[in-house]
């Protein structure tokens, strides 16, 4: 049965590709594949098959060229890759994003493809509303799925057309609107599609932002229990540590990705338009908190 794992990147960010790849050549023996955004030309590398926008043929191209770019074309293009897969004649297909290491097989993933349609994994924030109360409401803020992962067979196609709607309605950050990216989407889909299962395996997406409930599941976080990391950068902050029981991992992670390319910087302080809104609303978040203790 065909089978593909496939990410999407900038021209900028192939060093992580090829790490996420490499980390996969021992473990897979499905097809690789990678949909770069920025160029019009294929782009060949050690593993893997690079495709370029053009490829896949899409009617409204330009439309969505126009009104998307950099991280919210990528997020758009998820659904539509996915199931420019499917009809390709593979299978079963899984997606992760570029930041992510296979410290195992993906093989018992794909399997559960066999009787699921589609696979979700949760965020995993904390969940306790008596403390960390930020992190509590991150789950009906951000979503209660990580879209940094999805996998799919060919009964999905139905639930990847209307994720590609959603994503062509809008891309944004407003969380007054309810709307995050491409991910708040994926809350309605056990809601709306049958089969849908989600993936509670405490070795599967292991994050910066669920690695305290994670280390409660874990008997012992090492290269035997782990599946996967996402290593966005609140996992490379907090794995990074040398007193985190996590760092072995991220050491595997660094050695490797400095071999793609050795100027990486693991320690981005840089301010962005993403981090100065999160900060926006933190501060205002907690001075509602504040308001509300002084006047209970």
């Amino acid at each position: 049965m065909k089978t593909a794992l496939c990410t999407i990147s900038s021209k900028s960010h192939l060093f992580k590709v090829n790490t996420l790849f490499s980390s996969l050549v021992s473990f897979f023996d499905g097809d690789l594949f990678c949909l770069v955004t920025d160029i019009t030309k294929v782009v060949k590398q050690n593993i893997g098959i690079f495709e370029n926008l053009k490829q896949l043929d899409i009617s409204n191209l330009n439309e969505i060229i126009q009104k998307y770019k950099g991280d919210e074309l990528r997020w758009l293009l998820k659904p539509i890759y996915l199931k420019y897969l499917l009809d390709r004649g593979y299978k079963r297909v899984i997606y992760v994003d570029n930041d992510i290491y296979f410290f195992q097989s993906p093989t018992l993933l794909f399997e559960r493809l066999n009787k699921s349609s589609i696979l979700l994994t949760p965020h995993f924030y904390p969940s306790n509303p008596k403390n960390n109360q930020n992190w509590f409401e991150a789950n009906f803020r951000v979503g209660l799925y990580n879209a940094g992962f999805i996998g799919v067979n060919q009964n999905a196609a139905q639930m990847l057309d209307w994720w590609r709607d959603c994503c062509l309605y809008n891309v944004k950050k407003s969380f007054w609107r309810g709307l995050f990216d491409d991910q708040k989407y994926l809350d309605l889909v056990p809601v709306i599609f049958d089969h849908v299962e989600i993936v509670k395996d405490s070795g599967c997406n292991l994050a910066g932002w669920n690695f305290e409930n994670r280390l409660k599941q874990l008997k012992k976080p090492d290269l035997e229990t782990v599946t996967f990391v996402h290593f966005a950068e609140l996992s490379i902050k907090e794995f990074s540590k040398i007193d985190s029981p996590f760092n072995p991992l991220f050491k595997v992670y660094e050695n490797q990705i400095l071999k793609w390319n050795n100027n990486f910087n693991f320690t981005n302080s840089n301010f962005s338009k993403r981090k100065i809104i999160a900060y926006i609303y933190y501060l205002r978040w907690k001075f509602v908190r504040l308001f509300e203790k002084r006047t209970s």
